[in-house]
């Protein structure tokens, strides 16, 4: 899997423009939170869906960009946290152990 970085607050708005094209997948992950690192390694250990681009922010680095997330698409905050984006609007959403590709790939 090639995670790209969230680090800038911009990135949000490219992500749900691009969003109109494809679905894009925020996966929020605090490097603390052994649950969220052990999410991560199931995502990363997965097969990951062709046509989709998935999102990694460190959220310990980065909490107004989560925030911005959170606002923006009108979801609790959560950690570890992803998030489905299609034309422009979250349209699901899953925390902790509830995770997974396959439930990802059902989404799309």
């Amino acid at each position: 899997m090639e995670w790209i970085s969230i680090t800038d607050e911009s990135q949000i708005d490219e992500i749900k423009k691009l969003s109109d094209q494809k679905p894009q997948v925020i996966f929020k992950h605090s490097t603390r939170c052994s649950t969220s690192s052990m999410a991560k390694n199931r995502l990363e250990r997965s097969v990951t869906p062709e046509g989709v681009d998935f999102y990694y922010l460190d959220l310990i680095a980065h909490r107004n960009i989560s925030q911005k997330i959170a606002n923006d698409f009108a979801v609790f905050h959560e950690s570890p946290q992803v998030l489905l984006i299609k034309n422009g609007e979250c349209i699901f959403d899953e925390s902790h152990l509830g995770i997974s590709m396959d439930e990802i790939t059902q989404q799309l």
